[in-house]
């Protein structure tokens, strides 16, 4: 059996997850040899960084239970090979390999639910799946020592849903950059000239997210380039979509970049958008990566009017709410946003303010408390 002081599992390729490589460089700065089991191609035992290790498992086939069973399976047979004091779960889908494995050898189980899973996009309107997500975390998340979250709703739902102490908040912010300076890379790799205005959608092109609304909307706002920067499965369908509404020569489509070099590409962006549809509990409850990665790049935001976001964009003033199923009103706002300069001004001058209390140095020092008092 291999050794190591923590083993941390991840359900897709932890070197394009900004969340999971911020929390294995805290655990570095600890001084904690750790290995990684992640979804993903690579050599074997590679160094991700120095003093983490990396075992890349080739990605199982199908999707939703299927799916799940063949990750546990999968994840099971390789935390097996282990001995750790630590087996850290970093989403729903690995929770009951690492479980298992922690229990073998009287390990420490952590369990980070950066979803709340029962209530995906993907659990809408289909109850015996989201009964099923709700059955496995339930089984499994009072055996942690310790939960980890995105939001306060989150952390407060997770806690009265299951009777466990309430899980402690990590945001899903950006390590903090006093100063991110464009990289001037965005506009030529979107083939985007120097007068138009720069609507910036980050992330996955998938259900639930308002991209085909946002698509549907730009037919009425002029003045503007859109730029989706990422994949995801529903980026063909998409550009169809684009090709359709006449916009080949108003949206683009360009490869996402390494979570190192995305703040400094985000910042040549005018606007940033998340569009998050209010179909499920999660989205209610969401703080996405992106909302922060806009803001510390220094770019305002068009986001959703739902619970936790509008607490962020109202308290620092630093973007526009919207229902995006009401057309009408997304495109007024992205019309305003787009022509009326001042108010993107004043709403990037207020960017900073929001990192004075979302921040990942706060988050860093939860997350070495909860792993000091297990060493």
């Amino acid at each position: 059996m291999a050794s190591t002081e923590v083993l941390f599992s991840l359900t897709g390729d932890v070197r394009w997850n900004s969340r999971a490589l911020k929390q294995l460089r805290v655990l570095r700065a600890l001084s904690l040899r750790v290995t990684v089991l992640t979804l993903g191609s690579g050599p074997a035992d590679a160094l991700l960084i120095p003093g983490v290790r990396v075992h890349y498992l080739p990605r199982p086939p199908g999707r939703g239970p299927r799916f799940f069973g063949s990750v546990h399976r999968l994840f099971g047979r390789a935390a097996a090979g282990y001995t750790a004091r630590v087996f850290h779960a970093s989403d729903l889908y690995c929770l009951g390999a690492m479980r298992l494995a922690a229990r073998n050898v009287g390990g420490h189980l952590i369990y980070d639910a950066r979803e709340l899973y029962a209530h995906v996009a993907s659990t809408v309107k289909r109850p015996w799946v989201r009964s099923f997500w709700r059955f496995v975390e339930g089984r499994h998340i009072k055996a942690a020592s310790h939960v980890f979250t995105v939001s306060d709703s989150i952390a407060g739902y997770l806690m009265e849903s299951y009777g466990i102490d309430c899980p402690t908040v990590l945001h899903n912010v950006p390590e903090m950059q006093t100063a991110v300076n464009p990289a001037g890379t965005l506009r030529h790799r979107a083939g985007v000239d120097s007068g138009a205005t720069v609507i910036l959608h980050l992330g996955s092109i998938q259900k639930g997210r308002g991209c085909f609304l946002l698509l549907d909307a730009m037919r009425n706002v002029d003045g503007a380039v859109l730029v989706f920067m990422g994949g995801g499965p529903l980026k063909a369908p998409a550009m169809q979509a684009a090709q359709s509404y006449g916009l080949t020569s108003r949206v683009r489509f360009v490869e996402p970049v390494p979570p190192d070099q995305l703040l400094s590409v985000t910042a040549d962006a005018d606007l940033g958008v998340t569009l998050l549809e209010n179909t499920c509990l999660n989205h209610r409850y969401a703080l996405p990566n992106k909302l922060f990665e806009y803001l510390m790049a220094g770019v305002p935001v068009v986001a959703s009017d739902l619970k936790e976001m509008r607490h962020v964009i109202n308290r620092f003033n630093v973007g526009m709410l919207v229902n995006p199923r009401d057309r009408p009103e997304l495109v007024q706002v992205l019309q305003d946003c787009v022509h009326r300069d001042f108010l993107r001004s004043s709403m990037r001058f207020n960017t900073p303010s929001v990192f004075e209390t979302y921040s990942w140095s706060i988050a860093s020092k939860r997350l070495k408390a909860a792993y000091s008092s297990l060493f």
